[in-house]
């Protein structure tokens, strides 16, 4: 069984997909971009902001879902430039707070929206 995730706090799909499906006990997060919600535009700035952003986006999505953070498992971070992966490394680390999720971290060409980064995640919701 298979449902859809929605919720008004982040933003809405750009493209034929979903936020996020939950099937069973799993939740599966769409790639996460720093557009604000209220507002639908890309938030200026550095990677540091854009993380925040992207960070709060999946967040919004995940508590939609029933879930906290401490519930994902794996995450996938798309960035644009892989110098920025220290200051990148700097706002995830600070979201985390030492509980880390296994996580790929790739250097892409381009994201949409011209974004910096880009965060999926996969988390687990059947907590006992």
């Amino acid at each position: 069984m298979k449902q859809t995730i929605h919720t008004a706090l982040a933003p809405s799909a750009i493209g034929p997909y979903v936020q996020a499906v939950r099937v069973k006990d799993w939740l599966y997060i769409s790639g996460c971009i720093p557009i604000t919600a209220d507002t639908n535009n890309m938030v200026a700035g550095a990677i540091e902001e854009q993380t925040r952003q992207a960070l709060k986006n999946l967040d919004a999505i995940l508590t939609a879902a029933g879930g906290c953070k401490k519930d994902i498992v794996k995450t996938t971070c798309f960035l644009t430039d892989i110098e920025r992966f220290n200051s990148f490394n700097q706002i995830y680390s600070d979201y985390f707070e030492n509980e880390y999720p296994a996580r790929s971290c790739v250097e892409v060409s381009r994201l949409p929206k011209d974004a910096l980064v880009e965060i999926e995640a996969v988390a687990y919701l059947g907590r006992a």
